[in-house]
């Protein structure tokens, strides 16, 4: 039976709403300064198995626990003082955190990183959040509302983005309630997510550190603070990865629209959508039944923001192919490849 699904504008009282709906063993979806991300409480294994149906995920998909940082946030959209060594704490009492992890967290928390570190044996995460690993990834969101619902709920959360297994990523609570709406119990609508990508997915154990998804912070940011280069990890079920993930955002086919993906198009053939990145010809344009661009100016930020709200606009407009200009592997442009190409994967 369809639940009523509640839509909330962000307020303190919507906050108070959807903290007490996730003690109760409810699913909520809330804006992170990356996408939208549907809650369940991390330490409810009776929740998170709601999570993972109403998604229709994989359970050997395992998800991200967010943590709290405190809720105030300046006008520059960073943590105030004491904000990372809040995150920090809170991831602390999950997992170990090593020192490369402490580095990269007092770096980049509140923010869009995950670390993905050894569970520790009292970590209060069930193993169907963790699909049965020996390590958690944790990351703590810098966006206001989130921020608050965490503060208030005042535990962890797993959250991945709110949308069907698979399919592109969420970026307003339009796109959670045509996704979602009759399978979760709240939305908070708080905006769009101002980042518009998932976070980075940085593995820290055994001396060892590697990207295992790029996200919201580019790699060479990543290296530059911990002073060294990072391992790329392989996708999971490819002919070079492990048949499981170890964090979300692994597997072969993700992120996809609808519409087939065709990549580095440099024509456009009858009946396709254009995704254009930077100046679009004139011949290209014609070709194309719908063109939108991620960056007419070829800013990899501004590409970000705009990749997955205009993959759902070119599904709506019901072309059967998106052939995407290319994006350089610079900044953001490597998180963009990375979606882009697990979104025109085999499915």
């Amino acid at each position: 039976m369809a639940l009523a699904t509640a839509i909330l504008r962000a307020g303190p009282g919507a906050v108070r709403e959807a903290a007490a709906a996730l003690a109760a063993g409810r699913l909520v979806a809330f804006p992170t300064e990356t996408v939208y991300g549907l809650a369940a409480d991390a330490g409810d294994d009776a929740a998170v198995a709601k999570l993972y149906a109403a998604k229709a995920r994989p359970s050997f998909n395992p998800l991200i626990a967010h943590v709290a940082s405190g809720t105030a946030i300046d006008g520059h959209g960073t943590g105030p003082p004491g904000a990372a060594a809040a995150a920090i704490a809170a991831a602390g009492r999950l997992a170990r955190l090593n020192a490369d992890a402490l580095q990269l967290a007092a770096a980049f928390w509140p923010g869009p990183l995950t670390l993905v570190v050894p569970k520790l044996p009292a970590c209060p995460v069930g193993s169907l959040a963790t699909a049965g690993l020996d390590t958690i990834a944790v990351r703590a969101p810098n966006h206001p509302v989130a921020r608050a619902i965490l503060a208030a709920f005042a535990g962890p959360v797993v959250a991945p983005s709110a949308n069907r297994s698979g399919g592109v990523s969420p970026t307003s609570a339009q796109h959670v309630i045509a996704d979602l709406a009759g399978r979760i119990d709240m939305i908070i609508d708080g905006g769009t997510s101002p980042m518009g990508i998932e976070s980075t997915v940085v593995a820290c154990r055994d001396g060892h550190v590697a990207l295992l998804r790029p996200g919201g912070i580019p790699r060479a940011d990543v290296e530059r603070v911990l002073g060294h280069p990072v391992a790329i990890a392989a996708t999971a079920g490819d002919s070079h990865g492990s048949p499981r993930p170890q964090a979300p955002g692994m597997l072969a086919s993700h992120y996809a629209p609808r519409a087939r993906v065709r990549l580095n198009a440099v024509t456009v053939a009858a009946g396709e959508g254009l995704l254009a990145f930077g100046p679009v010809g004139p011949e290209l344009a014609a070709a194309a039944c719908r063109v939108l661009n991620l960056s007419v100016r070829g800013d990899t930020v501004e590409a970000a923001a705009n990749l997955f709200g205009h993959l759902r606009l070119l599904d709506a407009a019901g072309v059967t192919s998106i052939a995407v200009m290319p994006v350089p592997e610079e900044g953001l442009g490597e998180a963009i490849n990375d979606r882009l190409r697990h979104a025109a994967a085999p499915r």
